[in-house]
């Protein structure tokens, strides 16, 4: 239920014009309280005015908006969700204007405060946000080219106003105008490649745009190491290059242009073309470089190589860095027995929280070599993905006693796996003993489609739901809700959905 002072935000942000007056006679401790308020409602014009008089020096829509009114204990699920295209366009445009009036341009002080604008974590990847959401890549394109207006804005003010600032000899002086920072994640590819090389080259104008999460697709290596060496260094957390083909001669090019990010903790380098198997034998140069490159990162946490082909390479890639992974993610990257008995040896065992190993075929020797891994990590371990790994009912039977050791587990990825309805029934009542588990994605069982068991065998991982027999599938799922609630674990989502119900991110594990 909202509470009072929550309600009347509601109805003020309503009516633009009044709400516009007041603001002049409100305190600035309602200020927050009506961002969430217009925020939840739509209401542009009044996201506008609060911005453009914000009295505080940061505006963090994270914290307005995942604690949303906390100061009056009231909580709504819609300030939770991704912003609408709308708000996000709001909110800038107001920055752009505010930054653009004459007193702006001229040093003088403003009425409103507001220093840093941190947008973080506003856009997602998510294909079912629908149109009204704000994409990663447009709020990046939107905050360039805001960026690029807002400095040549601030040129063309400094060429009519320079023969009028005199200072007291008479030689001209230029006024020194205030700027705001926006804190943002970005995702470039060859579309919006040259808007965001402009924007980050004007990182001396008035607005300034620093990068906390950075990720690219389908560049090359020149514009990738461009764009890396614009970047502000302090404050990038994540880099994540996917589809730019770069190889181990390539990623050797780019990898030494990350040193200057002394932050950095997440390393995502999936699709990136490495295949071991192009390698002559004896000839293993590539990688130990690539390996020598990873080991000058002294703060990593999370690495992904995922499908690249390591096939029995996984000590030699790894062993040059200085501390432990807590995420690791190897999908389809054809892991042998050597590869996961080395990561059930090796320094990061002990302190991984996410793994995924998804896309091999756990035949008998991988699939014991698995059971030994998660029996290392069974104490850390948070969230698991095995999907498409040609997990049959027995396998899973083999899997599941050490799987349900890891007490700590809290997301589990089993979709794509040719389980039958028994097999997730059994799944259901071995895990409910793990108190932690929150989300479990588990595949549409092999007697729930509409085509011969037989011919599923073969070609489940290519499975989709428009083979699903819808019926059969309902009463299945109803049958495991009302185990879930017998057994006292309502409160867990067992979804086959991946796209309505995407696993954390590391950093909020």
């Amino acid at each position: 239920m909202h509470s009072l002072v929550f309600l009347c935000a509601r109805r003020l942000v309503s009516h633009h014009p009044s709400a516009r007056r007041a603001l002049d006679l409100l305190p600035a401790e309602l200020y927050p309280v009506l961002f969430q308020a217009a925020f939840l409602d739509r209401r542009t014009l009044a996201l506008q005015d609060l911005v453009a008089t914000w009295p505080f020096p940061i505006l963090s829509f994270q914290q307005l908006l995942g604690h949303h009114d906390q100061q009056y204990s009231s909580h709504h699920p819609s300030l939770r969700e991704k912003p609408s295209k709308l708000c996000f366009q709001a909110v800038i445009m107001a920055v752009v204007a505010h930054l653009r009036r004459p007193w702006a341009s001229a040093g003088l002080v403003p009425w409103c405060q507001l220093r840093v604008l941190d947008m973080t974590d506003l856009q997602d990847f998510d294909t079912d946000r629908g149109p009204d959401r704000m994409s990663l890549w447009s709020g990046t394109v939107a905050l360039a080219k805001a960026c690029i207006e807002v400095s040549k804005h601030k040129n063309e003010c400094q060429k009519r106003s320079s023969k009028r600032w005199k200072g007291p000899s008479g030689a001209s002086t230029t006024p020194q105008p205030f700027s705001v920072e926006i804190r943002a994640d970005l995702f470039v590819n060859g579309t919006s490649f040259g808007v965001l090389r402009d924007a980050l080259q004007t990182s001396a104008g008035p607005l300034r745009l620093k990068c906390r999460d950075f990720r690219t697709e389908e560049l090359s290596i020149t514009g990738i190491v461009t764009l890396l060496e614009s970047l502000e260094p302090v404050g990038v957390r994540r880099v994540d290059l996917r589809f730019n083909n770069l190889g181990p001669a390539g990623l050797c090019t780019v990898l030494p242009h990350l040193t200057r990010f002394t932050e950095l903790v997440s390393l995502k380098l999936p699709y990136s073309n490495i295949d071991v198997r192009r390698l002559a034998p004896g000839t293993d140069t590539g990688l130990r470089q690539l390996a020598v490159q990873l080991g000058r990162f002294p703060c990593l946490k999370e690495l992904n190589f995922g499908s690249s082909r390591l096939s029995g390479s996984l000590r030699q890639l790894l062993s040059d860095l200085q501390a432990p992974l807590e995420s690791l993610e190897l999908a389809f990257c054809y892991l042998l027995p050597g590869d996961l008995a080395f990561l059930h040896k090796s320094l990061h065992a002990p302190a991984l929280r996410r793994l995924d190993l998804s896309g091999h075929n756990f035949t008998e020797n991988l699939l014991q070599c698995l059971c030994q891994l998660l029996e290392k990590i069974s104490a850390s371990l948070l969230h698991l993905d095995l999907m498409e790994c040609h997990l049959t009912d027995a396998r899973l039977a083999d899997l599941l006693p050490v799987l349900c050791r890891c007490s700590r587990l809290r997301c589990l990825g089993l979709f794509g796996n040719p389980l039958s309805t028994p097999g997730l029934k059994t799944l259901v009542r071995k895990t409910v003993v793990l108190p932690d588990l929150r989300l479990v994605v588990y595949p549409y069982p092999v007697d729930c489609y509409s085509r011969e068991p037989s011919r599923l065998a073969s070609a489940f991982g290519h499975l989709c739901e428009d083979v699903v027999d819808k019926e059969r599938f309902a009463a299945v799922s109803a049958e495991v809700g009302r185990m879930l609630a017998s057994s006292g674990r309502a409160d867990a989502v067992w979804t086959s959905s991946l796209c309505r119900h995407s696993a954390p991110d590391y950093f909020t594990l």
